[in-house]
């Protein structure tokens, strides 16, 4: 389910100091230690929604730097609202893009960890490239990743999930550990922290599944 268009959307982004606008983030590449100011692990969470994730992440560990992305305007609004609320928090960033573009925006083993959470099913089988986990998606990923970065993947879709299996199988990753019943799962579930959708679908019953993939 996607926010309704928010008119004024795209100029409030433009204007926001928590965004790397699209006209400078390529130039970025291979260099996001300069734009944060450090040298501290990089982490990004493609398609972070309203931002609840991936704040929480960052306010738990000040020694990392995180990049939320989201591609619609509307949705990344939320979460810089939210954002302007808070104070002290100088290790996250947000970028507006499509991630069929994340090797044109982050460098060779920059990205230390990549979260996938809840992430569009593309249900139609001639939309399957389009869906996160998939072969296609994981290649850019690894153009991005540290030799020890790992992707962890959240979803509620049980066939979304199996699929995003198949394909890391396929694709030569190794699966480090799954699970169909994330909540249930003790040892998985340690240091959880749960999205909005998350939250909701835990609250209609619906099991959560959820995959950590290295190379």
């Amino acid at each position: 389910m996607r926010l309704r268009n928010i008119p004024g959307a795209r100029e409030k982004i433009a204007g926001s100091r928590y965004v790397v606008q699209e006209e400078i983030m390529k130039e970025k590449r291979g260099r996001w230690g300069e734009v944060f100011g450090n040298k501290n692990p990089l982490y990004i969470e493609v398609g972070m929604g309203k931002g609840r994730f991936i704040t929480e992440l960052a306010l738990r560990n000040p020694e990392r730097n995180y990049v939320g992305i989201e591609k619609y305007s509307s949705v990344l609004l939320r979460a810089l609202e939210k954002r302007e609320e808070m104070e002290g928090l100088n290790n996250l960033l947000y970028l507006r893009m499509d991630a069929e573009e994340l090797p044109l925006v982050f460098g060779p083993e920059e990205v230390a960890g990549i979260y996938l959470n809840f992430s569009d099913p593309w249900p139609k089988e001639r939309h399957a490239k389009r869906r996160l986990p998939s072969r296609q998606f994981l290649e850019r990923y690894n153009q991005i990743l540290t030799k020890e970065g790992k992707i962890e993947f959240k979803t509620d879709n049980r066939v979304l999930f199996e699929f995003a299996l198949e394909e890391a199988n396929a694709a030569g990753w190794k699966t480090e550990a799954f699970t169909f019943d994330l909540h249930r799962d003790q040892e998985m579930c340690r240091g959880n922290i749960m999205t909005e959708y998350e939250e909701r679908f835990m609250e209609m019953g619906n099991p959560i599944c959820k995959l950590i993939l290295s190379r």
